[in-house]
């Protein structure tokens, strides 16, 4: 296939975190608000003259100072961000967005607090404690963090906007890229389809990493060109898969699936499309501000809920997704160290085993991918036995 239109401008996006839209966004005077977890309502954070980014550590080396002041038994990815923060390449933040839910990622926060990382005179940054579980009084109590911890000091510190014109605005910017993302999504049913994994990565990642205002106009011109894109004669692909697990922003793994041939067919993780990429639907009955919070609550799907409900609601939506998409297998991906994902990944690989007769593999992983032999030795004999069970099934062999 003929290369994805700017796909090269958004890989050269990736390479840092204070990118070129960042940077312009900033030098327009916007106030760029970093966040690294779903709880963290994104919408809300791109109210007025504010604008979320995704924090990310691309191009990650030695990680021997964060591992001095927390320990190597913390996941790469915190360690990472400590590391890039140190190193002085979150200055352009002017507020972090935090939740307690992971408390290695509070000790992230805390230091760079302590240490004064951040060179910004205006820099500061809010911790909410998120609720356990989906209830009113929970939606309750969120909406009332998240107001007293995000929005009022951004609006205290830097005159935003937050009134609930200003949260439908946002939702309404929001939701306008989200409904390039659903479209998308169809388009990765095909049986042969014109988007390739590493494609769908690399712009879900720059959908996070950059100014929603400032990439959506790049993202429309993409959607168009997919549009009237051909997929190439051959069908290359030899096993369609759905990809769950922890925060993964290294488009790497995405190239690792290509090279052995399987296609991801949908995603559940950090930085993934699911559940970060829906519509928000509002009505005028009640505040936008509570219906965001409902609306993030419901649809998380991080293992930090551990409500039966929602574990549940985990394990039936991977097999609706698989289902849907036509899978042919389901990878939980975890990331080294990741308490959550560690109990998740156990507890659900179990249940579709015994629910379901999907194949499922489970693959533990670094921060930094690039260069994985093990992982690509894991996903090829993966898709091989798939293959074999195709083969073996057209034969009537059970």
């Amino acid at each position: 296939m003929r290369d994805l239109k700017h796909i090269h401008f958004y890989e050269e996006l990736l390479e840092e975190a204070n990118n070129s839209l960042v940077r312009k966004a900033k030098d327009e005077g916007n106030v760029a608000v970093g966040y690294t977890c779903y709880y963290i309502p994104e919408v809300l954070l791109n109210v007025d003259r504010a604008f979320s980014v995704r924090l990310r550590a691309p191009r990650t080396g030695s990680l021997d100072i964060s591992q001095y002041y927390m320990s190597s038994f913390i996941c790469g990815y915190s360690r990472a961000l400590f590391e890039r923060a140190f190193e002085g390449g979150y200055n352009f933040l002017d507020y972090w967005c935090a939740s307690e839910t992971c408390q290695q990622m509070n000790r992230v926060v805390e230091n760079v607090d302590e240490l004064k990382l951040i060179k910004n005179d205006k820099f500061a940054h809010g911790i909410i404690d998120a609720p356990l579980k989906v209830s009113e009084h929970g939606v309750k109590h969120y909406v009332t963090q998240i107001t007293h911890e995000f929005l009022e000091p951004l609006q205290e510190r830097f005159g935003i906007d937050i009134s609930d014109t200003a949260i439908r605005a946002a939702v309404k910017e929001h939701n306008e890229m989200c409904a390039i993302f659903e479209e998308i999504s169809v388009l990765r049913k095909e049986s042969n389809p014109r988007i390739t994994p590493r494609e769908m990565h690399i712009l879900s990642l720059v959908s996070y990493a950059c100014p929603t205002a400032k990439i959506l106009p790049y993202l429309k011109e993409t959607l168009e060109d997919l549009r009237t894109r051909e997929a190439d004669e051959k069908n290359k692909w030899r096993a369609r898969l759905v990809v769950v697990g922890s925060e993964l922003d290294d488009y790497a793994f995405s190239e690792i699936m290509e090279a052995c041939r399987a296609y991801v067919v949908t995603d559940r993780y950090c930085f993934g499309t699911i559940p970060g990429r829906q519509q928000i639907p509002l009505t005028d009955t009640e505040p936008a501000l509570e219906q965001v919070c409902r609306f993030y609550l419901d649809t998380n799907m991080c293992p930090r809920f551990m409500s039966q409900d929602k574990v549940m609601q985990r394990h039936e939506e991977l097999l609706r997704y698989a289902k849907e998409f036509k899978a042919d297998g389901i990878v939980y991906e975890q990331a080294k160290f990741c308490d959550f994902w560690g109990y998740e990944k156990l507890i659900g690989t179990a249940y579709l085993k015994d629910k379901s007769d999907i194949p499922v593999m489970s693959v533990d992983r670094e921060y930094v991918i690039s260069g994985s032999g093990q992982l690509m030795t894991r996903v090829q004999a993966f898709v091989e036995s798939i293959s074999l069970k195709k083969r073996q099934k057209e034969r009537g062999v059970r």
